[in-house]
Order: structure tokens, then sequence, then C-alpha cells
């Protein structure tokens, strides 16, 4: 199998270019984005060693569906998504904080819950939790969005304090996330999952706010599989979920969590394919659609004319 791990294109017009963890993201003439989703993965905020093949298609799916599916909450940056791993949209200036909504007692929180604290980002936590218990109603906990290093929880008290973003518009942000929220558990519960956390990213283009980058895919997103969920936490038994905590997980068992000094452990071929049929049994349950998988040959050269021909024809 053959996977994306980097792109090295020139396209018309274009006037920068990034690589993010995953993306690969060509500015063009300054007004448009052509994002890339590779195949790369990371945890812990280090990109891993191996990429991950059909990962990228997976997630720029995922997210182009989900867009489309809420652009009636709140516009977003999509123009074009003229490639299964590319999506062309509007620049936008982003505020510099990822909005982060959890349900559920999981992930980064259940680990601070379990550490003693019982207060993230600023929102107080009842006592007597468990692991992926339900909330008693969804929290908001924000964190900084770093260019480089590790993004840090930070309080709605902060953002408004530093001046990181305007209580005008964070409110908006509280509202669009919250409705989001509720509407990507409406369609998980539809497919018989739960969607436990998610996080949203927003920006502006004049005075207008728009969602941008991906959502509710398994790198921004927790699931549960509905059926069985009450029965499991009953018994305290770990929830089956869909999502990029198994990759976490995997790498803590094997000593690694991004810290100075620790190595990351070896990806065998086992270990990837397992994370790429993960990636793409969450695609057909969240979707309930079949994931066809594009081919692998010449894939770079796809991808190039189908977004040279898509950017063209927007400028």
């Amino acid at each position: 199998m053959k996977a994306v791990k980097e792109t090295q294109f020139t396209f018309p017009k274009q006037s920068s270019f990034y690589k993010g963890k995953v993306r690969d993201v060509y500015t063009i003439d300054n007004q448009l984005m052509a994002m890339v989703v590779t195949d790369r993965i990371s945890a812990f905020d280090v990109v891993l060693p191996e990429a991950i093949p059909y990962k990228g298609q997976v997630l720029n799916q995922i997210a182009a569906k989900f867009l489309s599916a809420t652009k009636d909450i709140v516009p977003n940056w999509v123009l074009a998504t003229p490639d299964e791993m590319v999506t062309i949209g509007r620049i936008c200036e982003p505020f510099k904080v990822e909005m982060v909504i959890r349900g559920y007692l999981a992930g980064h929180a259940a680990r601070e819950y379990a550490l003693g604290k019982r207060e993230v980002c600023g929102v107080a936590l009842p006592e007597g939790l468990k692991e992926n218990d339900q909330l008693p109603e969804p929290i908001i906990t924000p964190t900084t969005k770093a260019a480089v290093g590790h993004d840090e929880d930070i309080s709605r008290e902060d953002i408004l304090a530093k001046g990181i973003v305007s209580l005008a518009d964070y409110e908006k942000l509280e509202a669009y996330t919250r409705a989001l929220y509720q509407r990507g558990t409406e369609i998980a519960a539809e497919r018989g999952l739960i969607l436990v956390d998610t996080k949203y990213e927003f920006g502006k283009v004049g005075e207008d706010i728009y969602l941008i980058d991906e959502i509710h895919t398994p790198d921004s997103s927790r699931y549960f599989y509905a059926e069985g969920y009450a029965e499991r936490q009953a018994a305290n038994e770990p929830q089956k979920q869909l999502s990029k905590e198994f990759v976490r997980k995997w790498l803590i068992e094997n000593g690694f969590q991004g810290k100075d000094g620790q190595v990351v452990p070896i990806m065998t071929a086992e270990i990837v394919e397992s994370i790429s049929d993960r990636y793409i049994e969450l695609y057909e349950q969240i979707t309930g659609e079949k994931f066809v998988k594009n081919p692998t040959e010449n894939i770079l050269t796809r991808i190039e004319q189908n977004t040279k021909a898509a950017v063209e024809k927007l400028l």
C-alpha cells in the first residue's frame, strides 16, 4: 500500500506553502487556499514516522460531508473539493483558539480528572465521575492554537482577559460550537454512534465568521458505539470507540507520550495496516457509505492535476 507522506507542487499564482502536521497548504494568489490532506499521522503533537494509506482520503471526504451538512448553521471556508484528498477554500484569518467541546469524560479530560483535577479550562467538573461517563451537559474546553509545539488548555476568562478573541466574537464561537456539536450528535446517533468530544476551528473574512479546517473526523473527534455503551460503563469496561485514541494508547503502552527523550516505537507494516483499517471503519460507520479506495498508482500526479484544474477555474 502506498501513502502520501508529503507533496511538493507548484500551482498557478502560488504565493506560499505551509507544511502542517498532517496537511500541506498552498496559498494561491493570496486569495485561495488549497489544502492537501496527506496520509501523515500525528499524536501528542508529534508527526509519526510512517504514513497511513487512505487516511488522507478518509479525513478529507468525511470533512467535506460534514461541512456540507452544517453550512446552514455557520458558513464554511470550502469552495471546491477537486480531489478525494484536496479541499480548496477561501483564506480566513484564523482565531488563535480551538473550540473543544466534550459531552463525556474521556481522553485528555479523563486523564486530568484521574490526577485529581476537578476543573478543565476553568470549567468545574462534579465529583464521582469515572472515565467515559456522560457529563451533566456538554462543556467547552478551549485550547490555544500553537504554531509550533503543544496546544495548551485555556479558559474562557483567560481568552477574553488576554484579548485573544473579543467578547462579541467569542460568544458567537461558543454558540456555533454548541450548535455544531448538537448536529454532529444527531448525525452520529443515526449511525449508531455517540459523538463523545470534538473540536472546531473558526476564522474571519472581514466581519464574517467561517468554520474552517476539518470537522467530525477521527482526527478531530472521538466516537463511541452506542450499542452496549451503558452496559460497558456499568461493568467498568472500556468503551468500544472509533477515534485516534487507539493510536495514542498504543504509543503510551510502548513508552511514548511526546515527552523529551522518548522515542516513537517502531511502526510495523501490521500496525500501519491496522490503523488504516480503523480509519476506513470509521468512515463507513459514520457516513453509512462503502469506502472506495482510490488507486495509489500515480497518486501525486492525480492530486496535482485535479488541484491545478480547479485552481484555474476559481481564479
